[in-house]
């Protein structure tokens, strides 16, 4: 009987700091090797160049900036395996690749064999597709590799089961979205099953633009038992041990991590996409506009949870249409939680606005214009307190607003990060709550209080748009299942209204192109997800 300690070290890497990413590397490396004396230690896909590194992949220096890397971390392989990820040119053609070092050199080499190409990912974009199955000798276990989508298709663990394995290792880049980690653990098991072997999967954490990879690697038994969860939203080295007797390899029971409810989830990797935006991008600190309202008061907390008190400032900027209750609810919340808390009233900014437009709006009726103007007053003061402090502006917008274009061009869009971008408005509400039960973060009146965008007097959103209640049921339909207007009227809505939703959804693709973008926490969110022309003409709803 022998015995193989497995690292999985979880890191956060940044995409394109390839020196940066080693020097982490090595780092987890030493530390696992003083804490656990391993075996060997395995990384996520990808993490000498970060995860998705995009057209950095189409640099002309990446493959000699890659090679550095590798020759800096294969002399701490002189007693230990160790199992990572980067992208290796061979014969003018790139592969999407998983080094296994030991004796100080690079000793085999597996390239990934199933490259995804939906949704958010577009691999075959710059990778080609492995051809080979890699199975090896690892302290006596012969022991099959596996990059990600690999353990989502069944061939490669078929063809691995084929060539003995006994053992199978996927270095993964998995982002989050709302039930993922069932999924993963659903079919981790599946294929250890299939293969009648242990999985042992090691995933990337942190925020990357848009995505997040909310880590919580995993070992699951040849009968599919979950054997150890490593944390999820956090960098972690956890030690396995398994056991060998020549025929049947069993690990010992690890660290099991207990997973977090659904409304915790979402808030942690919203709160992990702003700190490594914010932190990854050199900004010294966040600003956003604090209505008093609901959406606003969210991003607040999760600003301060992200970055802390003092790299947040909150600006109320109230206009003759603020209500008393919204300027008492700013600063109330402002004060609750720490954060530098400004008031810049725009009405002598939105008067000389007007003044100077009179003659070009002579004679016409005051409409929507007007409106805009007031939240692009504000967009102005925001950005001009982003380029004086180096703070990103935040801006507030949710999934709701944005898919109709209940949102302002170069006002309340204007900033470099929406962190509710993919968040629905009753979401919104949910999460909030959810907060508050952590420590008192946003007053109940923010939560409670009909929202109104309050351009106009006694302006509610309802007014122009449906009930939340019923408008995401109907964006998520259209958005996030793509079923047509009839598909969604059969489903019992009202004709009239879903196609006044799904119409506003078509038309403000152009709004959605010229917004910042913000984290992904559903299976379709605005972005990378969802890429419609802007200049069409599709049949509405079809």
């Amino acid at each position: 009987m022998t015995s193989l300690r497995i690292v999985m070290a979880q890191v956060n890497p940044t995409v394109g700091d390839i020196a940066g990413n080693t020097d982490k590397i090595i780092a987890a490396v030493e530390s696992s090797l003083s804490q656990y004396s391993p075996d060997l230690i395995m990384f996520p896909e990808l993490v000498v160049t970060g995860y998705p590194p995009e057209d950095l992949l189409l640099r002309s220096s990446i493959a000699h900036r890659v090679e550095r890397a590798l020759q800096r971390i294969a002399p701490h392989s002189q007693h230990c395996y160790l199992v990572l990820g980067y992208p290796r040119y061979i014969d003018g053609k790139l592969y999407n690749a998983a080094g296994v070092f030991y004796g100080g050199r690079l000793v085999n080499e597996y390239f990934k064999q199933c490259l995804p190409n939906y949704r958010v990912f577009d691999e075959k974009r710059y990778f080609q597709e492995g051809k080979e199955t890699l199975v090896m000798d690892i302290c006596g276990v012969p022991t099959a590799i596996s990059i990600c989508e690999d353990v989502w298709e069944d061939a490669p663990t078929s063809k691995a089961r084929a060539k003995g394995a006994q053992l199978m290792l996927n270095l993964s880049a998995s982002p989050f979205h709302a039930g993922k980690q069932i999924e993963r653990e659903a079919l981790l098991a599946q294929r250890a099953w299939q293969g009648r072997m242990p999985v042992v999967y090691c995933n990337l954490v942190g925020g990357q633009d848009e995505l997040v990879f909310d880590g919580a690697s995993m070992v699951v038994s040849a009968e599919g038992e979950l054997i150890a969860r490593s944390p999820a939203y956090e960098e972690s080295l956890q030690c396995v041990t398994a056991h060998w007797d020549g025929e049947r390899l069993r690990f010992d029971e690890g660290q099991v991590t207990d997973l977090k409810p659904v409304m915790e989830d979402i808030y942690q990797t919203l709160v992990l996409g702003v700190r490594d935006y914010v932190n990854k991008n050199g900004f010294k600190g966040v600003v956003l506009g604090l209505s008093g309202g609901i959406d606003s008061g969210l991003t607040l907390a999760i600003a301060v949870d992200a970055l802390g008190a003092d790299r947040v400032e909150a600006v109320m900027m109230p206009f003759r249409y603020t209500s008393s209750m919204s300027i008492e609810d700013a600063a109330a919340q402002a004060k609750l939680l720490g954060v530098e808390y400004k008031v810049m009233p725009i009405e002598s900014i939105y008067d000389s606005f007007m003044a100077t437009l009179s003659d070009e709006f002579a004679g016409l009726p005051v409409d929507k214009t007007e409106e805009n103007l007031q939240a692009r007053c504000r967009g102005v003061l925001l950005m001009a307190i982003s380029n004086k402090k180096g703070y990103l502006v935040l801006t507030t917008g949710n999934k709701s607003e944005v898919a109709v274009g209940y949102s302002t061009l170069y006002g309340d869009m204007a900033g470099g990060f929406d962190v509710l971008k993919d968040v629905s408005k009753v979401r919104v509400f949910e999460l909030a709550r959810y907060r508050n039960t952590l420590s008192p973060a946003i007053p109940e009146r923010v939560i409670t209080r009909p929202p109104s965008a309050e351009l106009a007097p006694d302006q509610k959103d309802e007014d122009s748009l449906p009930p939340y209640s019923v408008l995401d049921q109907i964006l998520e339909r259209y958005i996030e299942r793509d079923e047509s207007a009839e598909t969604i009227i059969a489903a019992g809505y009202h004709r009239e209204t879903v196609y006044h939703v799904l119409r506003l959804v078509d038309l403000n693709e152009y709004k959605r192109r010229q917004a910042p973008i913000g984290t992904r926490i559903t299976e379709r969110g605005f972005g990378r997800d969802r890429r419609y022309p802007i200049t069409q003409k599709w049949p509405i709803g079809d």
